[in-house]
């Protein structure tokens, strides 16, 4: 196994509370210092949400806010302008405070099968629906992300990049469960090789390590495996099909694996956050040292929804218990 990350790490998913990109910066380089993330502030508003945010890095393709969600429109109008000055912002700020990090670091965008499930043409249906308009949308995603890496690239110039796509809407796709705008159907599902396609172009315009996650149940690791993830971010909790997760393990794909809700809880120890993980790992029949170098120890999604202290300690407990993976590895 090679991965980016020093074994016993830990991260977060993306989202956070507050408005404050400087304070949340310094609280995710603090509390994840091993794999430390960019984090995404929502409740700015439009633009900062995970939609808007990558929409914003569409190229030749412009967006607006509609009273039922993003739409693309015919020319960039104050909307892409409110949402290339929020990112501008938070790279300012990871210019500023994060510039000389030397290890590994991580990003996120939305992926090309959430984005279509979420974004609207013109006629205000969903742009799944619509294969051509897929096809446009996930090349223009495609430069988009590239140009994006780059500028990160260009202002964290010790960094190891590590690209995350986020894609929860992905099992939905496969499923034909996305509902139309009208609510009143579902759109047709699409083919597991079209859908593995799409993302596998999107994954290698990209020149860095790829991640995707997916905090729905029914995970398609071999589907994400085969389109280029090297790792997969998923909630620990909803871990069912072990086959095809031990697959994965021995393919060296890696995994940052949600261990605690993302909103308000009492917290147990660090060692019963991650016993279901170690557990796993050992019917699958793998080493406990294997486990503290394939696993990252994560949120089970965003933290936006939690109240500023309890992301906090969410971040350093999640450390805590990765801490406890690469001590298990160590005694064993």
């Amino acid at each position: 196994m090679n991965f980016p990350w020093a074994a016993g790490a830990a991260t977060g998913v993306g989202s956070y509370p507050g408005t404050d990109p400087a304070e949340t910066l310094r609280v995710v380089l603090g509390e994840l210092p091993d794999l430390p993330h960019l984090p995404e502030l929502p409740s700015r508003g439009p633009g900062a949400d995970m939609i808007g945010r990558t929409a914003g890095l569409l190229v030749d393709l412009a967006v607006a806010v509609q009273p039922s969600g993003w739409r693309f429109a015919d020319r960039p109008g104050r909307d892409a302008s409110r949402t290339h000055g929020l990112l501008a912002q938070d790279l300012d700020t990871l210019e500023e405070q994060a510039g000389d990090v030397a290890g590994p670091f991580k990003i996120q965008v939305t992926g090309p099968w959430t984005l279509a499930a979420s974004i609207e043409v013109r006629s205000g249906e969903r742009a799944l629906a619509d294969p051509g308009a897929v096809r446009d949308l996930a090349a223009s995603l495609a430069e988009g992300v590239a140009a994006h890496v780059r500028d990160v690239r260009r202002r964290l110039p010790r960094a190891e990049l590590l690209v995350q796509f986020d894609e929860p809407s992905l099992p939905g796709v496969l499923a034909g469960t996305v509902p139309t705008a009208s609510g009143f159907s579902r759109i047709r599902s699409v083919e597991p090789p079209i859908a593995e396609d799409t993302l596998r172009r999107v994954i290698e315009r990209v020149e860095a390590f790829p991640i995707v996650h997916c905090c729905a149940p029914r995970v398609p690791y071999g589907l994400l495996r085969a389109a280029g993830a090297k790792a997969v971010s998923v909630d620990a909790s909803l871990l069912r099909d072990e086959e095809a997760i031990g697959e994965a393990v021995e393919a060296g794909t890696g995994f940052l694996l949600g261990v605690i809700p993302g909103t308000d809880v009492r917290l147990p120890k660090p060692e019963r956050s991650v016993a279901r993980v170690r557990e796993l790992w050992r019917r699958l029949g793998f080493s406990p040292k294997s486990l503290a170098e394939a696993v990252v120890v994560t949120p089970s999604c965003g933290l936006a929804g939690a109240t500023p202290s309890y992301a906090r300690t969410a971040l350093k407990h999640c450390r805590e218990a990765a801490r406890v993976l690469l001590e298990t590895s160590e005694d064993g």
